[in-house]
C-alpha cells in the first residue's frame, strides 16, 4: 500500500531535508578552512629550521655565545661567507698576529680572508679552553686554537689565542672585535716554513 503524503506534509518535508543539507552544508564551509589552518600551522612548524636565536629549549647567554663561536669556526673552516657573516658585525673591528694595522669593517676583514683561504686547503681549527663572560648585552670570550691545513701544497700547523667581543643586536650575538695571535712554535718542525698567518676567526 502506497503511503500518499499532503501537499502540507511534501513541503514541510522539502523544508526539513533542505535545512538539513543548508546545516551540512555550513558545518563543512567551517570545518574545512579549520582543518585547512590547523594542516597549515602543522605544517609551519614541521618546516621551521632549527635555529640558534630561537631554540626549541632556551639557552643561556653563555650557551647561545658558545655555539655561536663554533658555527663561524665551522663556517671559517670550509669557507662558507655567508654563515660567517651571520655572525660578525658591519662595523667589526679585526686584529691579528701579523704587525699590521687594524682591519675595520666586515667588507675589509671579508677581501683579506678570502686572499689568504684562496692558499689553503684541507682546513682544521681546534678550539679549547673557552671562557665566556656576558655584562648584559656586551660579552667577551677567550680560547685557545690550534690550526692545521695545507698551505701553498705544503702542511702547515699553527696555535694561538683569540678574544672576541660580543655585542647582542637584534636579540642575536655578533662579533664587534676579534683579537687573534698567533704563538710562537716551540721547535722548528711544528710549523712550516711557508704558513700563513691564520686569518681571524
Amino acid at each position: 500500500m502506497k503511503t500518499r503524503f499532503t501537499t502540507r506534509e511534501n513541503s514541510r518535508l522539502f523544508r526539513f531535508a533542505l535545512s538539513a543539507a543548508i546545516i551540512a552544508m555550513l558545518v563543512l564551509a567551517c570545518s574545512l578552512p579549520a582543518a585547512a589552518q590547523k594542516d597549515k600551522k602543522k605544517k609551519s612548524e614541521a618546516q621551521q629550521p632549527a635555529d640558534s636565536t630561537n631554540p626549541l629549549v632556551p639557552m643561556s647567554d653563555e650557551n647561545q655565545i658558545d655555539y655561536m663561536i663554533s658555527e663561524m669556526l665551522g663556517a671559517w673552516q670550509i669557507g662558507d661567507v655567508e654563515k660567517l657573516h651571520k655572525d660578525y658585525a658591519d662595523d667589526v673591528t679585526v686584529v691579528n698576529g701579523a704587525y699590521a694595522p687594524p682591519i675595520i669593517g666586515w667588507t675589509n676583514y671579508l677581501a683579506i680572508y678570502q686572499q689568504q683561504r684562496t692558499r689553503i686547503q684541507q682546513v682544521r681549527m681546534d678550539r679549547s679552553n673557552t671562557m665566556i663572560k656576558v655584562a648584559g648585552n656586551i660579552a667577551w670570550a677567550c680560547y685557545q686554537w690550534d690550526f692545521a691545513a695545507v698551505t701553498d701544497g705544503a702542511p702547515t700547523t699553527a696555535q694561538g689565542q683569540t678574544t672576541l667581543v660580543m655585542e647582542k643586536r637584534n636579540n642575536h650575538w655578533v662579533i664587534v672585535h676579534n683579537h687573534t695571535s698567533m704563538v710562537p712554535p716551540t721547535n722548528t718542525g711544528s710549523t712550516n716554513g711557508n704558513a700563513t698567518q691564520p686569518p681571524a676567526h
